[in-house]
């Protein structure tokens, strides 16, 4: 039997006894080449052989088998000879579908049956029931994976190399990675275009007397003489008010309204009460176990589908990349249990509740994600912990809560009225809502995106008034407020937008998101996706020449295709001929790739900041990229004769929608290498100033002319609480009195405090001891250094400094992740491999999450290569040795 992972063979070979040899895979086993190295001789003089595929004969692939694979295929091979019959049991989806039909090619089994194997969960009556009940392999599975793949190809090997000539080396395109990263491009072209505008409106606490049994309650401002009071959803994104039927409050007038109704009393116009019902949420499907692991756990979403696999392939729940959010009878079962078990019979639906998916094209599609087994194990039950212990128990609790009943209650809306002394009328509108029975929300609520969201659970009470009853205002006050622009894309909305678009597929958007982070399209800040300037360049150039590649729609019609050809019902080949060469009314992508014309890269690269007479310009550079204006005072006298170009550049964690005009003329005043003049030392007398250098800002005095060569100036690197922009004389001052003396020892040893490559630290003759903070070199006392230098100093490898902070375990190692001080900075690390922090990462900020990535990236690369010490002289080779050396080594491997 051969399954994908060594992991679930391990699991599954336990089920299945001695009868059985269970080995894995390791994952696709064949590919297209992904190299000239790679690519087989017989095709590298062909016109297509760069793609390999035969775009001339029926889009024929051309598969290889990785160099890394060959060995295991051997190995495969080799346990073929002694079976009687092949399991091929990979996913039931289209890659685990395509996998076992490589498989099957490439393997060859004579004289011995082949059968098709899949399940949907780790357990032993799974298991043993599958082995029992095998089917056919699906080819149209295949053959829409196939096609899948070799648009991919087609589209990154075509398209990629025009953004290598116009814009930068190394960058890609891609089907769905290209569209994922326009989606980002344009929020934040949205934020950049977006004009601020400010209303106010007034907010109320008002008391309904003694007799109340709530007698303080909040209200804010309704209508003014039966005009609605403008609030953001009012304002478009240019500033502007839309409607006329609203009264736009401004400070003036909304103080004015609160002095005129100091006195007035209000009566209760209206109250509004309507029943309140919440049904469960459905089980979890992939995308939005991924949205609600980012929303609640703070995982991004290749470090979810990392743990959810490991949960799987260990039997602790069902397969993790399904569109359905449908239960099995046995599951439905198993959590009603539960639900009378753990909440009572109070809690349970008459009925068990089921539910149908409303992903359109829902493919690939077994049942939700859920524990797995016909009874479930409570989280505490598991084992489990760190990561996969949280992820379960999430997934524990939703599915248990899409078996209880609806939450119900009351929601109650009241408008007060009252006429102010100037003659307005003015309605105040309080609404309330009350839980009368929580249901399903005593397991699980749902997480929301944005902190103005309420949740299902949250509850505000209300007096129980009656039309024509008087309150009093306790307090009245203007409020000021801004609309905003709409929020930048987080990995879980981006995935809903994805999803809501029906963009690519469920098991994908964790490996997209991926792609744009790591090509360096899009950075995090917080848990928001950013794009970088680079991105915009990249976006622009396929919107004006291949518009259609990265169109919303057309990338939406690509997957229907793909699951039209996965039920049979579209030809493959017709469908990558109409892609790859077009038809009487769709150019296809060779056309547009050799008729591209003049494309102007300056101008790719250009975008005018503060509007196209601003005179400011950003550009993306080969090293980044930097604004550019026109030094006028340096233009000559004669007309039309050009200034001096001035470039600053701009840092990478500035936002694009954060380098305003001013922000650009900020820089531009102070580029790098220039100086910010702060006065002079109260005690040299020489000028001390700012400057940006090489390894970062730093404050020095300038030295007379006439100064011996001799004379060094000193200097001093800003905190890193401090910035160009923020340092003052006296922080300069400070910084060049380091190195600072603390005190005098016992022994009389003079104490220092000093800042150094590897941090800040006290030196005491050769003994040096860290500090915690860069602050402490201008505050640390004698008394306090002392207690320092009296704890005992440990050495060697072994005396490794405490960890800055723990993290948890790491989701693919399952090792604690801590964070240390190392000799180039701090850094995190999971005990088997290390990942230096970024320069927008702090250690007060890290998450699991973030380390996670840090982590997956540097696993991602390998170990590091090991150099030949400098000057060592390379020893002659000896033949035996060198044979008995290779063969230790292939014993190894």
């Amino acid at each position: 039997m051969i399954v994908e992972s060594p992991a679930k063979a391990r699991t599954i070979g336990g089920y299945l006894g001695q009868g059985y040899v269970v080995e894995s895979s390791i994952g696709h086993i064949r590919d297209l080449p992904q190299s000239a190295a790679d690519t087989p001789a017989k095709i590298k003089d062909k016109p297509w052989g760069r793609l390999a595929v035969d775009v001339d004969n029926g889009f024929e692939p051309y598969y290889v088998v990785p160099r890394d694979k060959k060995s295991h295929i051997s190995k495969l091979k080799t346990l073929l000879k002694d079976a009687d019959e092949l399991y091929l049991a990979t996913d039931e989806d289209r890659e685990g579908e395509a996998i076992a039909w490589h498989l099957l090619d490439e393997l060859k089994p004579k004289n011995i049956p082949v059968r098709r194997m899949v399940f949907h969960e780790i357990t032993k009556s799974a298991i043993q029931a599958a082995a029992e009940n095998p089917r056919e392999l699906d080819m149209d599975l295949v053959e829409a994976q196939e096609t899948r793949r070799i648009l991919d190809r087609l589209y990154g090997y075509e398209v990629s190399p025009v953004l290598w000539k116009k814009i930068s080396s190394g960058l890609s395109a891609g089907r769905v990675q290209s569209v994922a990263t326009r989606l980002v491009v344009d929020r934040e072209q949205e934020r950049i275009d977006f004009k601020v505008a400010s209303y106010w409106d007034l907010d109320g606490t008002f008391d309904a007397g003694n007799a109340a049994d709530q007698r303080m309650f909040p209200a804010k401002v309704w209508t003014v003489d039966g005009s609605r009071v403008a609030n953001g959803s009012n304002f478009g994104p240019d500033g502007l008010l839309k409607g006329r039927d609203v009264v736009h409050l401004d400070r003036a007038r909304a103080e004015a309204l609160v002095a005129a109704l100091a006195d007035t009393t209000y009566d209760v116009r209206s109250v509004e009460s309507k029943p309140y019902r919440r049904s469960p949420y459905a089980p979890f499907r992939t995308t939005t176990l991924q949205q609600e692991a980012s929303r609640k756990l703070g995982m991004s979403a290749s470090v979810t589908m990392s743990v959810a696999q490991r949960l799987y392939e260990n039997g602790f729940i069902t397969y993790m990349r399904t569109d359905s959010i449908s239960l099995s009878d046995t599951a439905i079962r198993a959590a009603r249990r539960q639900v009378q078990e753990l909440y009572g019979a109070e809690y349970l639906p008459d009925a068990p509740r089921t539910y149908l998916s409303k992903v359109k094209n829902a493919q690939e599609a077994h049942e939700a994600i859920r524990p797995a087994g016909d009874s479930f194990r409570t989280p505490a039950q598991t084992g489990l912990t760190g990561d996969q212990f949280r992820l379960y128990e999430l997934i524990w609790m939703r599915t248990v809560a899409s078996q209880m009943k609806d939450a119900t209650g009351q929601s109650v809306t009241i408008r007060l009225g009252g006429a102010a002394s100037t003659g307005e009328d003015v309605v105040f509108s309080a609404s309330g809502r009350v839980i009368t029975f929580h249901g399903f929300l005593k397991a699980y609520v749902e997480g929301t995106d944005s902190a103005e969201q309420s949740s299902d659970d949250a509850e505000t009470r209300l007096p129980n008034l009656a039309q024509g009853d008087t309150v009093t205002a306790a307090s009245l006050r203007a409020q000021g407020h801004e609309t905003k622009p709409p929020a930048r894309y987080t990995e879980a909305t981006l995935i809903k937008e994805l999803e809501d678009r029906e963009i690519g597929r469920p098991s994908t958007y964790a490996s997209i998101i991926g792609t744009i982070l790591n090509r360096g399209y899009v950075y995090k800040k917080g848990t928001a996706l950013v794009p970088a300037w680079i991105a915009f360049s990249v976006i622009r150039l396929l919107n004006d020449h291949f518009h259609r590649l990265v169109d919303y729609d057309f990338t939406a019609v690509m997957e229907d295709i793909l699951d039209e050809i996965a039920r049979g019902e579209k030809s493959r080949t017709t469908e990558l001929h109409e892609f790859y060469y077009g038809s009487e009314s769709i150019d296809g992508l060779k056309k547009l790739v050799d008729e591209l014309g003049d494309i102007d890269a300056r101008e790719l690269a250009t975008f005018p900041i503060g509007g196209p007479d601003s005179g400011v310009q950003l550009r993306v550079g080969r090293y980044g990229p930097y604004v550019e204006t026109v030094d006028t005072k340096a233009a000559g006298d004669d007309e039309g004769e050009a200034g001096a170009a001035v470039r600053a550049n701009v840092p990478d964690d500035l936002p694009p929608d954060e380098l305003t005009l001013e922000k650009a003329k900020e820089l531009l005043a102070n580029p790098a290498g220039e100086e910010v003049r702060l006065g002079r030392h109260p005690e040299s007398g020489l000028e001390v100033v700012a400057k940006s250098g090489r390894f970062g800002p730093y404050v020095t005095e300038l030295l007379p002319e006439d100064a011996p060569k001799s004379a060094k100036a000193r200097t001093g690197s800003l905190f890193k609480s401090m910035t160009l922009d923020t340092v003052t004389l006296d922080d300069a001052v400070k910084l060049l009195s380091l190195p600072r003396v603390v005190g005098t020892a016992e022994d009389g040893e003079e104490i220092t405090a000093q800042n150094g490559r590897y941090g800040p630290y006290l030196k005491k003759g050769t003994d040096s001891r860290s500090l915690a903070s860069e602050d402490q070199l201008l505050t640390i006392t004698l008394d306090e250094a002392l207690r320092i230098y009296a704890q005992p100093k440990q050495r060697g490898r072994a005396a490794a400094a405490a960890p800055l902070k723990e993290l948890g375990n790491d989701p693919v190692s399952g090792n604690p992740v801590v964070i240390k001080n190392g000799r180039f900075g701090e850094y995190v690390t999971d005990g088997e491999y290390n990942a230096t922090l970024r320069r927008d990462d702090s250690v007060e900020a890290m998450t699991l999450e973030r380390a996670a990535e840090l982590l997956a990236e540097k696993r991602a690369k390998g170990p590091a290569k090991k150099t030949a010490k400098k000057g060592a002289k390379k020893a002659p080779a000896k033949r035996a040795p060198a044979k008995k050396t290779a063969k230790r080594t292939a014993k190894k491997s």
